[in-house]
């Protein structure tokens, strides 16, 4: 054990308290974003749920961009489509062909001509863009639209002002701009200690991530605001929670088998059992989301003004099939490598940039053991929380 502490501490001071820094002094901007590439434990293959969530709205996305008025939001023959977080893989192309050809479809039946449609795929510098558009290079020859990568904050303007007619993002907002400075002061009431999440945390740890939520969220709406076209399409699938309630999350199981509760939390305290790391580094580290109830989206866009809702509704999804279950059931290691490769395909660069590469496979390592060896996890079924809104420019 001693060698395994002694390459921790070399790790410590190789990931450097510069990277600390940044991460403390909100240059979380710089290392937030899926994982890349294409292996076990990247996005492109670990993002079942957020394709489930997906294919749960693309009704209420397609009856939205039937229901807009495309005469109105674009006088000439060409379409500006942004997705914003678009991140890499699957999910994001599918989705953009479906947004492209319906548009696509209305054009033909209303106007009689082809349209030019210009896709901009949107994300932080620190996306795999180049998973992204390696995946669009083997779709050259059958792809409708023109694309472009746009690197920079949704919560930051992008485009010039009124020039996307319709913007999705899928999967994104919860996605804080900062972990809340008092978070991470010692001396507040809102430190966070003990856990990863607040999940279960005390009122002044989740009141400081609502206040950050609302600002950031109110910063989204202010930039498209000015970006979106009069009569142009704002379509946002975020993760949240039907009510103002402390929980995150609305049920008991669900609050028990999140990856980033409990199993998380036992994973970073083995770290500290084993003396890899201190509490203080543990405290330090907490993870930029927020599930936003349907009260706060709407004061939001109440207060900022200049949108339409057209649908804003909560859904529940489930987090893998019964057949998933089942599989699982009869080899839990599996299922135990299944939840490490999705924890580690959406932490993972954030979890680098805090504790350093070698530490960060050990955090996941103990987390991957905690799932496999918790049986009652298997008997029991974590539902995501969504929110799926439609709003229009005015």
């Amino acid at each position: 054990m001693e060698w395994l502490r002694s390459i921790a501490a070399s790790s410590r001071r190789s990931s450097d308290k510069i990277e600390l820094d940044r991460w403390i002094n909100g240059g979380l901007q710089r290392v937030l974003c899926m994982q890349g590439g294409d292996d076990d434990g990247s996005y492109a293959n670990n993002s079942e749920a957020t394709a489930s969530a997906i294919t749960l709205c693309k009704p209420l996305l397609l009856n939205a961009i039937q229901s807009m008025k495309l005469m109105e939001c674009n006088i000439c023959t060409s379409v500006r489509i942004a997705d914003l977080g678009c991140a890499t893989g699957y999910n994001t192309l599918a989705t953009i062909d479906m947004v492209v050809e319906t548009v696509r479809v209305r054009y033909l039946k209303e106007r009689g001509l082809e349209p030019e449609l210009e896709v901009f795929f949107s994300d932080l510098p620190s996306n795999d863009f180049n998973s992204l558009f390696r995946s669009l290079s083997k779709r050259a020859s059958s792809r409708e639209y023109y694309a472009a990568g746009v690197a920079g904050s949704f919560y930051h303007r992008l485009f010039p002002r009124g020039k996307i007619d319709i913007a999705v993002s899928l999967s994104a907002l919860h996605w804080l701009s900062k972990v809340p400075d008092e978070v991470l002061d010692k001396r507040s009431a809102a430190w966070n200690k003990g856990r990863a999440w607040i999940e279960g945390a005390n009122k002044q740890v989740v009141e400081a991530y609502a206040k950050q939520s609302e600002k950031d969220l109110e910063d989204f709406l202010s930039c498209r605001k000015e970006e979106i076209a009069r009569g142009g399409l704002l379509f946002i699938l975020m993760g949240g929670r039907p009510h103002m309630q402390s929980n995150q999350l609305a049920d008991s199981h669900s609050r028990a088998k999140h990856p980033f509760t409990t199993s998380m939390d036992q994973a970073w305290q083995d770290l500290i059992n084993e003396g890899l790391i201190d509490e203080d580094t543990r405290d330090m580290f907490n993870i930029p989301a927020y599930m936003r109830s349907v009260e706060e989206v709407e004061r939001g866009i109440n207060r900022i003004g200049g949108f339409h809702i057209e649908r804003i509704e909560y859904k529940r999804i489930v987090e893998h099939s019964e057949e998933k279950q089942k599989e699982w059931m009869r080899d839990p290691l599996s299922y135990g490598r299944a939840k490490a490769n999705l924890v580690r395909a959406t932490l993972r660069p954030i979890a680098d940039a805090h504790l350093g590469p070698y530490l960060s496979h050990q955090l996941f390592n103990r987390f991957q053991s905690r799932v496999s060896s918790d049986l009652n996890l298997l008997h029991t079924t974590c539902f995501y929380g969504v929110i799926v809104l439609s709003v229009i420019r005015i």
